[in-house]
């Protein structure tokens, strides 16, 4: 299985709310299910949006991490 296959990444960093969720919910499109999109991001608000992206939609936040001012989500694809 190829490294990049099952996971995927989205770098957001320096857009503003709406924008890292909107394009996290157009990337998810490529993800297949049981795989994980890797988001990272700077804006603060992410934090809570990405946590009310994930309730709406059903994926799975697996983690959201924080270091040196840039935001790590990595969420699972559930459908």
């Amino acid at each position: 299985m190829s490294a990049g296959a099952m996971e995927q990444k989205l770098d957001t960093k320096g857009l503003t709310c709406p924008l890292p969720v909107l394009r996290t919910k157009k990337a998810i499109k490529d993800v297949p299910t049981g795989g994980t999109l890797t988001v990272e991001a700077t804006d603060p608000g992410a934090v809570k949006d990405f946590e009310a992206f994930c309730q709406a939609t059903g994926h799975e936040l697996l983690s959201s991490t924080a270091a040196q001012g840039v935001l790590t989500f990595v969420i699972r694809k559930t459908r």
